[in-house]
């Protein structure tokens, strides 16, 4: 199993660059980047916060780094037009010599959405917009021209060069509903899904229902998970973390829990786990320290 770093996007930029040169130069797998506009609240609420924007940063962390795969976790098909993120996408592509993966999902964040006055459908014409834009994107990258005409988009005789140097270009889609799970086993290269080991795996278990619904084999796909991590000694601590709202969220205990919570994801079939900085420290020297600590002292032993 690959193991890769998620900045905070509130994080300064400087810091972020400075984790992709230690993710790039350290051994890990990839960096992902979230693509959303200000700080979640669940609701119409607006709370002040710095959030950096994804396609901004994206380029940039290509431009610096030579190993690691970059990319976005992921893009919501309700504010980015299907054309605009192909283009991205490969442009990215070339910056990084064939490193980049498009992550997507329908949109769900609340706030920026009525902020901005971008429309957020209800669930079901939101899918079925999400469905059109991942194959004209997918067209986009793969053929030469790419002729749609759908409910929602219509695409006439549309080229998108220069292609990525990648053939395909992975495209994931982060997703947990039924159907949306269809559409990502019939359209999509990767999968990724939040939660700890157990939640993750019955996340895993549906997306193997989906793939066997439309005849698509769940090992041909590459599927990643991400989760809060808490190392700690403190039993009263980690017993507060698995009681809280985020319980399901986390992995949480000493390192050799954490070695045997991160060898569950592996054991369930997954590929890639993804390790957010939110809980590592409240300083990038802290943040930088404990991203070494995990990768000597737990990520190690699963090597």
């Amino acid at each position: 199993m690959k193991f890769s770093v998620w900045p905070n996007p509130e994080r300064p930029p400087a810091e972020v660059l400075d984790l992709a040169r230690l993710a790039d130069s350290e051994g890990w797998f990839g960096l992902w980047y979230a693509d959303h506009y200000m700080p979640n609240t669940g609701s119409e609420t607006i709370q002040p916060g710095d959030v950096h924007e994804c396609w901004a940063m994206l380029p940039a962390v290509a431009a610096v780094t030579e190993h690691i795969r970059v990319g976005s976790l992921v893009a919501p098909t309700s504010v980015h037009h299907p054309a605009v993120l192909a283009n991205r996408a490969a442009t990215i592509d070339h910056i990084s010599n064939g490193r980049m993966v498009l992550g997507i999902g329908a949109g769900w964040q609340i706030n920026e959405h009525a902020a901005y006055g971008i429309e957020l459908q209800e669930p079901g014409p939101r899918v079925s917009r999400f469905e059109e834009a991942i194959q004209i994107i997918r067209s986009l990258l793969g053929e030469d021209r790419t002729d749609f005409n759908g409910e929602y988009y219509d695409i006439d005789d549309a080229p998108a060069d220069p292609k990525p140097i990648q053939s395909p270009l992975p495209i994931l889609v982060g997703t947990g509903s039924p159907r949306m799970l269809r559409i990502t086993a019939r359209h999509a290269d990767e999968w990724n899904t939040w939660g700890g080991p157990a939640m993750a795996g019955g996340a895993l278990d549906k997306f193997r229902i989906a793939c066997e619904q439309v005849e698509r084999d769940p090992d041909s796909m590459w599927k990643s998970a991400q989760a809060l991590v808490f190392r700690t000694d403190n039993d009263e601590f980690a017993a507060n973390v698995r009681g809280g709202d985020m319980g399901e969220r986390s992995i949480v205990g000493s390192t050799d829990e954490l070695v045997d919570q991160l060898g569950q994801y592996a054991e369930l079939g997954f590929d890639e786990f993804i390790v957010p900085d939110f809980t590592l420290g409240a300083t990038p020297d802290d943040r930088f320290a404990n991203y070494r600590a995990l990768q000597a002292d737990v990520i190690a032993q699963l090597a």
